[in-house]
C-alpha cells in the first residue's frame, strides 16, 4: 500500500501503475445481497440451477454494477490518502465490461494514476481501474474513476 500525504506526492505517481489490491472472492451470498439491495433479480445472477442448465457461463455471474461497487473497498487496499478534510467519489468514465465474473471468482483491482490536477485547492485524481479475474487474461472491466480530495 502506498501512502499519499499531499498533492505533490499524488502528482509524483501520475502515469504509473501504483498497485493491486488483495484478491476478493465474489460468492453467491454477496451476489444475492447485491440483488436484494438493487432489486435486480435477473436469473443469470440469482438462479443457480437455471444458470447452470441454460446460462452461457454454466453458473451465475456477478452483476456488472456489483463489480464496480467494489472499487472503493479495493482502492483502499492500494492507496491511503492522508491529510484530507474530505474525499468525494466524483465520477466514472469510459468503462467497458470485458467479460463476466462467474460466481466464486477471485478478483483484484489494478490502479494506474492517469492524471492529478489541482483545481484551486481541490485535487482531482483520475485513476484507471482494471478489475482482474484470477486465471483470466481479459479483465472484467477497465475504466476511469475520479476522486476529489480536499487536503488540509
Amino acid at each position: 500500500m502506498i501512502i499519499i500525504n499531499s498533492f505533490e506526492e499524488y502528482k509524483s505517481y501520475e502515469g504509473k501503475v501504483i498497485g493491486v489490491s488483495n484478491w476478493h472472492r465474489i460468492d453467491q451470498l454477496q451476489i444475492n445481497k447485491f440483488a436484494a439491495a438493487t432489486l435486480d433479480y435477473q436469473w443469470i445472477h440469482v438462479d443457480e440451477e437455471k444458470a447452470l442448465k441454460q446460462g452461457p457461463f454454466e453458473s451465475t455471474i456477478a452483476h456488472g454494477y456489483l463489480t464496480l461497487s467494489l472499487i472503493p473497498y479495493l482502492w483502499k487496499q492500494i492507496a491511503e490518502v492522508r491529510n484530507v478534510k474530505m474525499e468525494i467519489n466524483y465520477g466514472i468514465e469510459n468503462f467497458r465490461f470485458g467479460q463476466a465474473v462467474p460466481v466464486n471468482s477471485e478478483v483484484q483491482l489494478q490502479a494506474t494514476v492517469k492524471l492529478i490536477t489541482n483545481l484551486r485547492g481541490t485535487v482531482k485524481a483520475v485513476i484507471e481501474a482494471k478489475l482482474i479475474i484470477k486465471g483470466q487474461e481479459k479483465p472484467a472491466y477497465i475504466g476511469d474513476v475520479i476522486f476529489l480530495y480536499h487536503f488540509h
